[in-house]
């Protein structure tokens, strides 16, 4: 059985997701810690629950999920891995992060790309990537079919979706993703999305007004 660990770290107030399991392994899921503390919060947690950091996971490369890879490539050795629809952002990254007012000086790259239905594994723990753009191009979700929850990114919100007037965002495609990806999921899985409050599959057809009148129960 695995367990989560939200934090929400920086300005926009990003949920970075650890999650391990008994084999004390565990995986890093969008890295928003940028401060001092921030970082400080991150590997006291690391620390005092003895868990060993095997895999860096961004769901997406827009710069705010982004702002701790570097110091998890520097603290535990880990580089992003990613779809390899997001490359543009690594790419650009100095450029977004000015846009934003935030001074980042290096921002490592994938070495490893996530592939649509690659199995991502770590201890006893396995996810599902799917991949989900619309809000971003090369976003993923990650889905534990056993345990029914799913790592969703900026894909979908309680309440609400990802926004689609950035580069690569496509509103059509986003809807399209969301209900044929995501909302063909039991509706009791639960959803942990990149800002916000967690929710569940069947609480979002049911209200999120995004999707009223287009996924019938």
């Amino acid at each position: 059985m695995s367990e989560i660990q939200k934090f929400t770290f920086n300005d926009f107030q990003v949920n970075t997701y650890l999650i391990y399991d008994d084999n004390h392994e565990c995986i890093i899921i969008d890295p928003g810690c940028f401060s001092g503390d921030e970082q400080h919060e991150l590997v006291e947690f690391i620390d005092k629950k003895q868990l060993k950091p095997v895999r860096l996971i961004n769901t997406h490369s827009h710069i705010d999920h982004i702002l701790g890879n570097d110091f998890i490539r520097r603290k535990y050795g880990l580089y992003p891995e990613a779809h390899q629809g997001a490359q543009v952002f690594y790419d650009q990254a100095g450029e977004y992060a000015m846009m934003f007012g935030v001074d980042i000086t290096h921002v490592p790259h994938p070495r490893e790309y996530i592939k649509e239905g690659q199995e991502i594994q770590f201890g006893n723990t396995a996810f599902q990537a799917i991949h989900t753009p619309g809000h971003a191009e090369g976003s993923i979700c990650l889905i534990n079919n056993q345990e029914k929850y799913v790592i969703v990114g900026d894909v979908l919100f309680n309440g609400g979706i990802g926004r689609t007037d950035l580069p690569t965002g496509d509103y059509q495609i986003l809807i399209s993703n969301v209900e044929e990806k995501l909302f063909t999921l039991d509706d009791d899985f639960i959803v942990y999305p990149g800002h916000g409050p967690d929710t569940t599959i069947g609480d979002e057809k049911r209200s999120n007004p995004f999707f009223q009148g287009a996924v019938n129960d």
